[in-house]
């Protein structure tokens, strides 16, 4: 996530939009020239320029959003080889860098460009197709609305939104979808505004509602874990992961990985050989870094940003999936089927 009025001389000229605790970020990056660095987040690439001010440091960009791709052509040009952006889910960070690398760093949630395109359908507060897609692929925000069940959409908006009135939400929208398609941001906004009355008026009705509908489309918390246990295998021993997250859910899984992760797994009478892996990571941030009130003024939307920062240890990868972090939902494919 990034902001938009901040301008600082960058490898490449100046930058138009720096991410939420960029400096922080490439603080705890550790920096060195020579190394080699993965911006997971690409966006509008300002943690590539930050870390291309370092000489002769190298970065791969990746960006789901072929938009992000295209526009960071210049920079590649500009970075004289020291760049490259792949367009590609993070999730796919190990194969994409072929080779062990000295930091990533991520920037979780929708970017400042995706949200004032008012096509992309991510902001109820540009009237739009609803949409919400990254990568622009897969069934839309307006399908899972048309498809999914009242409860599958209570489930989903609970969950990932954390909206307490999730189940007159997802009533309203099935009753409205009775009558005519929802299909544009405004509609969805307009119906949820119905049944949610907001105690802080400076937050819309369909706050949590979107959030929601925008994670499960495109399926964010599952890449996120995908792509820290990725980060695990590809990260250089003494390797930098620096993980900026804007919702609370997204934090506890990054949270959980890295407590799991700078601990020896407890011994077990059944798996008594498991007190031999050592920790893969030791944390350096004891508390989340977060902005200050300065950077929160001129960036509103920075004002939930968390910072994690760890270091990669020399011991091997754990093989152990992360999925008992992730909640328990019905998929994407369960919703468009139609399940019940």
């Amino acid at each position: 996530m990034t902001a938009g009025s901040d301008s600082v001389a960058v490898a490449g000229g100046p930058a138009r939009h720096i991410p939420v605790l960029a400096r922080r970020a490439v603080h705890w990056l550790g920096v060195k020239s020579g190394g080699r660095y993965i911006d997971a987040t690409f966006g509008n690439g300002g943690y590539a320029r930050a870390i291309l001010e370092t000489p002769g440091a190298r970065v791969i960009g990746i960006d789901r959003d072929q938009s992000a791709v295209a526009h960071g052509a210049v920079l590649v040009e500009q970075a004289q080889g020291r760049l490259e952006i792949v367009a590609d889910r993070f999730s796919n960070l190990e194969t994409i860098a072929r080779e062990p690398v000295d930091g990533i760093v991520f920037d979780l949630g929708v970017s400042s460009m995706q949200l004032d395109e008012a096509e992309r359908g991510f902001s109820f507060r540009r009237e739009g197709p609803l949409d919400m897609r990254m990568g622009r692929e897969g069934p839309s925000a307006a399908d899972v609305v048309a498809r999914a069940s009242e409860r599958d959409l209570a489930a989903i908006i609970a969950t990932l939104g954390e909206e307490r009135r999730a189940r007159a939400v997802a009533r309203a929208m099935v009753k409205a979808r009775g009558a005519h398609a929802i299909e544009t941001t405004g509609a969805l906004a307009e119906i949820i505004a119905r049944v949610v009355h907001a105690r802080d008026q400076s937050i819309h009705p369909a706050t949590r509602t979107f959030q929601a509908l925008r994670i499960f489309v495109n399926d964010e918390l599952a890449e996120l874990a995908h792509a820290l246990a990725a980060a695990e295998r590809i990260l250089k021993a003494s390797g930098r992961l620096v993980v900026v997250t804007f919702h609370s859910l997204e934090d506890r899984i990054v949270k959980a990985f890295l407590t799991e992760r700078s601990r020896a797994p407890a011994a077990s009478r059944h798996r008594p050989e498991i007190k031999s892996a050592p920790p893969t990571f030791h944390v350096l941030t004891r508390k989340p870094e977060v902005p200050e009130k300065a950077e929160i003024a001129i960036n509103p939307r920075a004002r939930s940003a968390k910072l994690r920062a760890a270091e990669r240890t020399e011991a091997a990868p754990r093989a152990t999936s992360l999925d008992h972090l992730l909640p328990r939902l019905p998929s994407i494919a369960d919703v468009m089927r139609g399940r019940s």
